[in-house]
């Protein structure tokens, strides 16, 4: 019977040294400066059946009618982005691709798309998809990857509402930090 606690009590410690060590040797994520930053303004217009050539964005499923937040409704969009607010201004890249409304009790949206630059100082995509969470005043956006410029890159879009202007027209402000540039 001694020996048997003896044996129990040497695999105990033997358990509690190696934990310790796994412990001890676990590499904590620490923040870090992005490896790239720069700020975009995204801009939406869009179509409401008379303005084909300012409209860059379309509804392609009406809502579901379940629920009073457009729950269902999807839009899919080709949108300028600029470097400045003004949507006059030249634009840097394109945004391309959909949202749709997915929350039945409040006003949310889920995004994906792909920035598209395509000019003498910029080539490549980046891919962001995320939550907009539209009572939250900024809310952050996937990076998932990239080409060109951007190969494999990973970061965090974060997006503020500057203009709300009903269905018809919307910017948003859009911090991009990459975190992984190759």
């Amino acid at each position: 019977m001694a020996h048997f606690v003896v044996k129990s009590c040497f695999i105990l410690f033997l358990f509690l040294v190696i934990s310790q060590s796994a412990l001890a040797t676990k590499k904590t994520l620490k923040q870090r400066a992005p490896c790239k930053q720069f700020t975009l303004y995204y801009h939406d217009n869009a179509f409401t059946g008379n303005d084909v050539d300012n409209a860059t964005s379309a509804i392609v499923i009406n809502e579901t009618k379940l629920g009073n937040f457009k729950f269902g409704k999807m839009y899919v969009f080709d949108d300028p982005m600029t470097k400045d607010e003004n949507f006059r201004s030249p634009p840097v890249a394109r945004a391309q691709g959909f949202y749709f409304y997915n929350m039945k009790t409040d006003y949310n949206a889920w995004f994906a798309y792909t920035l598209v630059f395509n000019s003498t100082v910029t080539k490549g995509t980046l891919n962001i998809m995320g939550a907009d969470i539209m009572a939250a005043e900024t809310r952050d956006f996937s990076v998932v990857g990239g080409t060109g410029d951007f190969f494999m890159t990973r970061g965090i879009v974060t997006i503020r509402t500057q203009t709300f202007e009903g269905a018809k027209y919307f910017r948003l402000k859009m911090d991009v930090k990459l975190y992984e540039c190759y």
